[in-house]
């Protein structure tokens, strides 16, 4: 199973609490942070409720840090 990679672009201000909590348990905080998460049914469904502030894109495979 592929990963995808999340990134928070728009301010979590004005968002639902549950919006918020959604946001901190895919690792994001603030404008610009990215998580690598597994491409599953439980992960796209927490990025489908916070479409309008997240992009997604295909992690990439095999990269050193």
């Amino acid at each position: 199973m592929a990963d995808i990679q999340v990134k928070l672009v728009k301010s979590l201000i004005g968002s639902t609490k549950p919006q918020i909590a959604t946001a901190r348990a895919l690792g994001l905080h603030k404008i610009g942070d990215v998580t690598v998460q597994p491409d599953n049914a439980a992960t796209q469904g927490k990025v489908r409720k916070l479409a309008h502030l997240v992009e997604v894109s295909e992690a990439k495979q095999g990269g050193a840090n």
